[in-house]
């Protein structure tokens, strides 16, 4: 179908001259945007900045049309201490600075597409109207997926300000109050965080066989002994099965738990009943189809957030990415395609962060699993770097996992679990990953430093130092989960770390000789194929750059000991996995 022509700014006085003299034509441009909050009230805005004259309309179901919705979970647990802190703007703030007619409480429920109108009601007195429009936004979000728990089981999600309201009514009227929250994503791992924040017993429902699922199994390790430590009851491979009795629910691993309170965060889908009713094309990933330009497949139609299928930086194809920015960003790019500078939209990387008892976990593009799954070629790296100089009071370390094209070098993704400055990092990835930087061109990023913020060679640097070596073959690595069948066709391992370490832990049957003594002791050695390691990897590289100069075959255990460890925790996950 061919785009319109672009709305221009109005209202447009064309004049004539005549003999009679001269008279004007004005132009009317009506706006509405069906949905408020990040992507809609991002659209109405910049709408409004670009075109003074335009009448624009957000019709907005819920009550509350611009709210901090990522902030939610930190009301409940008290970080946030005043409600109204979470409400961005209302209607008469949003009417007296940018003249928008913002109407709470009302639903679209149809779309006309050949008279270019919506029907609308009103909620409260379900009185219906009919609005003709010019263009048409659509963002309408995503809802809660039904069918998590059995449905006699009263329970809440954590998506409205409503929803808060509810959670803080159950809990106040508590004294020990106990709650069970089923699904450790994004918003379960906040939900737990700041129950517990609270006072609250929780116990966290998993119904796969890992916690956050967007990591690999490895770097998700220490999510779990972090939520364990902090007495989160939480039961994988399992989910919740019924009602015992009041307060109290049952699984699906035989056992019967106390919940005063059950959230609901097992996901979100897309919410594209108004698109599919309006005969709008829906994406393969189940969202709604936009192009470049977040128009729809009728030209007069566009969407933004998360009910919208993005394109996926790592392969060009469909997918879902629920995340604020995204949202904020595509309602600002909807506002420039119809006031007539459309700007093709930036494939989505699908980078995000999220804190939990003082671990910060971060991530942006493909996993491993993702990769394997797809059959796509690739080499990784796992890290183990301190924030900032060691010799520093204050160092926090991290665990780093890149995922590298085997044939291009290109970064395919990235996981950061950690405390300081995980954050800075996974944004620096992120942004060479945007500006299609290899992973051997980390090496030459110049980087801010000083002790008490990073290290000369910064992990990012050091990232790049790792891949450029994979990339030009001086070191060979093998992954965790590759120990057990390089062992089983007739391997060696070597395990390079002092004595004192070696004591502390060690791999079932490896050999410790230290990195300081091994050329004095490589007759020790014998002929056939050695793994190296260390505890996280530099002195494994080192290991085995002596190793393969004295003709050995050598690869080095990549992350070493401790990547090791974290994956034999959860190493029949990724077993599956790669099935």
């Amino acid at each position: 179908m061919p785009r319109p022509p672009p709305l221009r700014r109005h209202p447009v006085t064309l004049r004539v001259d005549t003999l009679w003299g001269i008279f004007a034509l004005e132009a009317h441009v009506k706006i509405i945007i069906v949905g408020g909050v990040a992507g809609g009230m991002s659209a109405a805005t910049r709408l409004r900045r670009l075109d003074e004259s335009a009448e624009i309309i957000v019709f907005e179901r819920g009550h509350y049309v611009s709210f901090a919705n990522c902030g939610l979970p930190y009301f409940v647990g008290g970080v946030i201490r005043r409600r109204d802190e979470l409400l961005l703007q209302t209607p008469e703030s949003l009417e007296a600075r940018f003249a928008l007619d913002v109407r709470i409480d009302t639903e679209v429920v149809h779309i006309d597409r050949t008279a270019q109108t919506v029907s609308v009601r009103n909620l409260l007195t379900d009185e219906e109207s009919v609005e003709h429009y010019d263009r048409l936004v659509l963002a309408a979000g995503a809802s809660a997926r039904s069918g998590a728990t059995e449905s006699t089981i009263p329970t809440h999600t954590l998506r409205t300000v409503d929803d808060v309201d509810h959670i803080n009514a159950v809990l106040t009227s508590v004294a020990a109050a106990s709650a069970v929250v089923i699904g450790g994503g994004f918003i379960g791992l906040e939900a737990v965080e700041n129950l517990v924040q609270r006072g609250v017993q929780v116990t966290l429902v998993q119904r796969g066989p890992q916690i956050f699922t967007p990591l690999d199994p490895e770097m998700a390790a220490p999510v779990l002994d972090r939520l364990r430590e902090r007495g989160v009851d939480v039961r994988l491979n399992t989910t919740v099965t019924g009602s015992v009795a009041s307060g109290t629910v049952a699984l699906s691993d035989g056992t019967t738990v106390p919940a005063d309170l059950v959230i609901d965060a097992s996901g979100v889908r897309p919410d594209v009943t108004l698109a599919q009713q309006a005969g709008l094309r829906i994406g393969a990933s189940g969202g709604v189809w936009v192009d470049g330009t977040q128009a729809t497949s009728d030209p007069l139609i566009f969407a933004v957030g998360d009910g919208v299928e993005k394109t996926d930086a790592g392969n060009g194809s469909g997918t879902l990415v629920t995340m604020a920015g995204l949202a904020n960003r595509h309602g600002r790019s909807v506002a420039d395609s119809i006031a007539g500078t459309p700007e093709q939209a930036a494939p989505a990387l699908g980078t995000g962060i999220l804190g939990i008892f003082g671990l910060t976990i971060a991530l942006v593009g493909w996993n491993e699993k993702r990769l394997v799954a797809a059959g796509r070629a690739h080499r990784i790296v796992h890290t183990h770097p301190a924030n900032h100089a060691g010799y520093f009071p204050g160092a926090e370390g991290m665990s780093i996992k890149l995922l590298i094209d085997a044939e291009t070098d290109a970064i395919l993704g990235a996981q950061i679990v950690g405390g300081a400055g995980v954050d800075k990092r996974i944004d620096v990835l992120a942004v060479a990953m945007a500006a299609g930087l290899g992973a051997s061109a980390l090496t030459r990023l110049e980087l801010a430093y000083a002790p008490q913020y990073a290290s000369a060679k910064d992990p990012i640097n050091q990232l790049g130092y790792v891949a450029s070596n994979l990339a030009q073959g001086t070191s060979v690595n093998l992954q965790w989960h590759e120990l057990e069948a390089a062992r089983a066709a007739g391997a060696v391992i070597v395990d390079v770390r002092s004595a004192g370490e070696f004591a502390a832990g060690s791999i079932p049957g490896a050999i410790n000789l230290s990195l300081d003594d091994l050329r004095e002791r490589l007759v020790e050695l014998p002929r056939v194929p050695l793994i190296v390691h260390c505890q996280v990897g530099q002195r494994g590289h080192t290991a085995a750059r002596i190793l393969t100069q004295h003709g050995f075959d050598v690869q080095n255990l990549d992350g070493g000991y401790r990547t090791w460890l974290a994956g034999t925790v959860t190493s029949p996950i990724l077993e599956r996995a790669l099935a």
